[in-house]
């Protein structure tokens, strides 16, 4: 069944494709999005103050993708997967890769969709009931005094002041970790059922080898893989590169196919708003604070595309200009799963943020596909979600 929102806005911001000028207020308009197509997905959670939207989205994704493979159709037994099981095991590792690359490796908060994969893959998976992570006094995770922590631990091992590394700095790494995050349970019940984060992983109906990144860039040549390269893909996550029109192709493929996205890209544009949308207009506006607050301001200052705007029209030549100029950056990770239009018939993705139930969708995005066009870094898929052309060009079958 469609459903249709309605959001009334504040002044009309006009923009010419080619113009570098901040937008002008016109006059008041609303935005009515109807739903085109629109997929299964589970509840808006909220990352709070802690760098893991890459975290939060993929296991979105990840869900979503149980919940096909499954047939699951009640809401209730919707899986709810552990999202800093996911962070603590992506700190350990990445703390090991720092230590031998004698820190010539970025160590913070944020990550790529493919540390979500390596974790499940090595380490399993675990229900949120099960393990919260969030040892240390809040209901939420505030997470600037652990990542200090740790930060501080590797890189007085990296300084090696014995000259030989002992066995015993990872029981200390594991230390600081138990005490911020809690122990990791051996077992744990879902369902009546008891598991262990391997057992539990393999329960979900899925196939970690079947997810592919993709991307779009011509510093790389087209129909082969690389790293993309921002400091979060500490991984060094390969994504295969396909022309603009195909990569949109796969995210409307997908759609459409019933399945969903996981969505990297920037959200520092004065486009992407509190309220919502993702509207591809000049003007770029990030401040400190929550990761919500980073990226589109604080709740009382007034977004800058709260209205209709005339967008920039991208091309891969425009796209690849602005990931050179790093006018588009890795900012976050969210899950786009479904397509609606607005009055104009203009299109839209539907995106799962990770910031709770905020903004007048609580907690869903309309993001235009110009916006997408321009500003989508990577994407991960099910493979059965890419147009079998697509795949015969990169070789997958």
């Amino acid at each position: 069944m469609k459903r249709i929102f309605a959001l009334a806005l504040g002044a009309t911001l006009v923009l010419s494709a080619a113009a570098q000028s901040r937008p002008t207020p016109v006059k008041p308009e609303s935005y009515t999005f109807t739903v085109v197509k629109e997929n299964p997905i589970t509840s808006v959670k909220n990352q709070n103050r802690s760098g893991t939207c890459w975290c939060f989205s993929m296991l979105s994704f990840l869900e979503s993708e149980a919940i096909k493979a499954k047939g699951i159709k009640d809401e209730s037994l919707y899986p709810d997967y552990s999202e800093m099981f996911v962070v603590r095991k992506a700190y350990y590792d990445r703390a090991v890769k720092y230590v031998r690359l004698d820190g010539k490796l970025n160590f913070a908060a944020g990550s790529d969709f493919g540390d979500v994969l390596e974790v499940a893959k090595t380490y399993g998976l675990i229900d949120q009931k099960a393990y919260s992570g969030l040892q240390y006094g809040y209901d939420l995770p505030v997470q600037s005094e652990l990542d200090a922590v740790l930060k501080g631990y590797v890189d007085a091992v990296v300084k090696n002041p014995n000259r030989k590394l002992t066995k015993v700095w990872p029981q200390g790494l594991e230390g600081i970790l138990d005490a911020y995050m809690g122990k990791i349970p051996e077992t744990f019940e879902v369902g009546g059922i008891t598991y262990t984060p391997e057992t539990y992983r393999d329960a979900q109906g899925l196939n970690l080898d079947d997810y592919i990144g993709f991307t779009s860039y011509t510093h790389h040549p087209f129909y082969t893989q690389f790293a993309m390269e921002v400091a979060d893909n500490w991984r060094w996550t390969p994504s295969w590169n396909v022309p603009l029109d195909e990569f949109m192709a796969i995210m409307d493929y997908a759609v459409k196919e019933g399945y969903t996205v996981a969505w990297g890209g920037d959200v520092s544009e004065a486009g992407f708003t509190r309220n919502g949308l993702g509207i591809l207009i000049d003007t770029a506006a990030s401040t400190s604070g929550s990761d919500q607050e980073r990226w589109v301001g604080k709740a009382d200052e007034k977004p800058a595309a709260e209205a209709t705007v005339k967008e920039i029209k991208v091309t891969q030549e425009l796209r690849q200009e602005m990931y050179d100029e790093k006018t588009s950056t890795d900012d976050h990770g969210m899950h786009l799963y479904g397509i609606a239009k607005d009055q104009n018939g203009t299109k839209y993705y539907m995106i799962k943020n990770s910031w709770g139930e905020t903004g007048a969708y609580k907690g869903i995005w309309y993001m235009s596909e110009e916006f997408a066009k321009g500003k989508t870094l990577n994407i991960v898929v099910n493979k059965k979600a890419v147009p079998k052309e697509i795949l015969k060009k990169i070789g997958i079958k």
